[in-house]
């Protein structure tokens, strides 16, 4: 990755409460604003000034999470004008407000807007995406979350989404989206992860995962094969509030979310 677009990535990260502009985010990777908007999308799939919004949001989530701080407060400190525009910005990008993602949290119940929020009209033209699920060396076995978005990051509502066991015994795993508008989606994935390593006070690990954008054709079906690794700088935050990926199978039932078993990809289906 160019050392430039981490730089920016870090400078963001950094000073998220200030007034950046795109002039001074370039200057922090030792840019001119042209060159550095062109390098920086092609190296994160968004622009600069969306990224900056999407660490702010990340960071709100997580003063809401960690500190009692008021909901009017966390939103000065993320770098947001006002109350309503946070608010708003942030509903769009969780899914829910910042008052009912604190008590989500605090009250550890599995209740996210990771599935497609409304019934589509049968009538709807859609299509199926599906492909493997591939994980790193050293992992054994994963939780994963996976979707189709209308954006490079993890926010609004998915489009068709599936959380799946995956066991690396044999072949590779298959996921299966279905019912996936006509359009162009982009398919994300967000897992918990166990370790080989034996030591006892190892604990799960965070992976993500991607393809590029999808272009889904009625009644077809798209191959889009998507493998998991360890998060880094440079991977855009996940906005979404994703259903706890640690909770036992009793947590996911009383939500209404099922957690499947995903095939081996011998049989070849899409």
């Amino acid at each position: 990755m160019n050392s430039a677009v981490e730089r920016a990535i870090s400078c963001m990260w950094n000073r998220y409460s200030e007034p950046l502009s795109l002039h001074d985010i370039a200057q922090s990777a030792i840019l001119s604003r042209f060159h550095f908007s062109r390098i920086f999308k092609a190296a994160t799939g968004v622009s600069p000034g969306r990224y900056l919004s999407a660490v702010r949001i990340y960071q709100a989530k997580r003063m809401l999470v960690t500190t009692p701080m008021k909901v009017t407060d966390i939103s000065f400190s993320v770098g947001f004008d006002s109350l309503g525009s946070f608010t708003n910005h942030f509903t769009a990008s969780v899914g829910i407000s910042p008052s009912r993602f604190r008590r989500m949290m605090r009250d550890r119940v599995v209740e996210p807007p990771c599935w497609p929020r409304q019934a589509r009209p049968a009538s709807q033209a859609s299509g199926v995406v599906a492909g493997t699920i591939g994980l790193p060396e050293g992992y054994s076995v994963a939780r994963v979350y996976l979707g189709a978005f209308s954006t490079p990051i993890v926010q609004g509502s998915p489009a068709s989404a599936v959380v799946a066991d995956v066991i690396p015994s044999g072949p590779p795993s298959r996921y299966r989206l279905a019912d996936v508008p006509e359009g162009v989606w982009f398919i994300r994935a967000v897992a918990v992860a166990d370790s080989t390593d034996p030591e006892p006070w190892t604990q799960r690990s965070l992976l993500v995962g991607g393809h590029e954008a999808v272009a889904v054709t009625a009644g077809m079906g798209i191959l889009a094969d998507v493998s998991l690794r360890p998060k880094c700088l440079t991977d855009l935050p996940v906005l979404l509030a994703l259903p706890d990926l640690e909770a036992g199978p009793d947590s996911f039932a009383q939500s209404g979310i099922q957690v499947v078993p995903v095939p081996s990809a011998a049989s070849g289906r899409v």
